[in-house]
């Protein structure tokens, strides 16, 4: 089986618990509380090297397109308002209401000062030591950018 005809891996159809998020963001405030915030980038940044291995393996191998399966995937499943653009330079993923943040908001009341540090954090372990760099820019409450470029 070709890389092509391989399905691509941490692609759940199940039904989909968004208060999932909820019980992210408590423990995010947990573990900041008690272990500190190095603690918690220290987890994020093992969900990227060790949980996405195989999105890793991809990029290691100078291939993106399975890291934008993988989000077309997810932030469709959950209903996200987002775009992806894809050119020759960079692929801009656009999140304008991210619906994880939006239901942790609507079910806490507060969203963790680092929820968004999950994504940034899993983004650039994802990236380390690959051909790509990825860039995540927080535009807002629930709303970013994520940039991946090959480096230079």
């Amino acid at each position: 089986m070709s890389d092509e005809e391989t399905p691509m891996r941490y692609q759940e159809d199940g039904n989909v618990h968004m208060d999932f998020h909820g019980a992210v963001n408590t423990t995010i405030n947990f573990i900041v509380a008690r272990y500190g915030i190095e603690a918690l980038h220290e987890i994020f940044r093992r969900v990227g090297t060790d949980v996405y291995q195989d999105l890793r393996r991809h990029l290691n191998a100078g291939d993106s397109h399975e890291l934008v399966k993988h989000w077309r995937h997810f932030f469709t499943r959950e209903g996200a308002d987002y775009d992806i653009s894809v050119g020759d330079d960079e692929i801009v993923l656009t999140v304008r209401r991210c619906a994880a943040w939006f239901h942790v908001q609507k079910i806490h009341g507060t969203v963790s000062a680092q929820f968004c540090d999950q994504t940034s954090i899993v983004n650039t372990a994802l990236a380390e030591g690959t051909p790509f760099r990825i860039d995540t820019i927080i535009d807002g409450p629930g709303a970013c950018r994520q940039v991946i470029r090959r480096r230079s």
